[in-house]
């Protein structure tokens, strides 16, 4: 009994330290692609809540990637827009020599099971996946792209949308209307 109170004790203790999490408009700042200061003079309240509209529209804008991102950090679930994103890039590949290689790192990286930054797929999508990755097409991620899109259009976007990052980032970008 003793050793198990000191496991459970260890175990809040650790889960403690994940659960203090940050969900703020400071984690967003620091992940800008610009400096922050000038990226959000850039930024207009009408932009910022057009991302609202859909989530292609945030995914189209380089900010709201990033809002996102820091986002998805707060809630440890980044690789799913990474993978999405890495799909995107592979798509402008045009070297026929490097597409197997990108298409077998993505594939390592995000598809595999036990990958380091492995997605959430179903077990079918995973091995149409790796069939195709065996003769790399442009198109060779599309089914695993589209249920990750998918998944965080359902799942990640609608919390973002409430999320402190957003709401604080609009409030920033209306304060300098003011």
């Amino acid at each position: 009994i003793c050793t198990g109170e000191k496991w459970n004790r260890g175990m809040r203790t650790r889960l403690g330290c994940l659960s203090h999490k940050s969900d703020s408009y400071n984690d967003f700042t620091a992940i800008l692609p610009d400096k922050p200061n000038r990226a959000l003079k850039r930024l207009s309240t009408e932009e910022a809540t057009r991302w609202a509209d859909s989530f292609d529209s945030l995914l189209s804008h380089k900010y709201g990637v990033a809002a996102f991102r820091a986002f998805l950090k707060t809630e440890f679930s980044e690789e799913n827009l990474e993978f999405w994103l890495a799909c995107e890039e592979f798509k402008k590949t045009r070297s026929t020599t490097k597409l197997a290689s990108k298409a077998h790192r993505i594939f390592e990286e995000f598809i595999d099971v036990q990958a380091p930054r492995e997605v959430n797929i179903d077990f079918q999508t995973r091995e149409v996946t790796r069939n195709n990755v065996q003769e790399p097409s442009l198109s060779c991620f599309d089914q695993a792209q589209g249920k990750v899109h998918s998944l965080m259009e359902k799942d990640s976007y609608p919390r973002f949308l409430r999320s402190k990052i957003y709401t604080d980032l609009l409030t920033q970008t209306q304060r300098r209307l003011s």
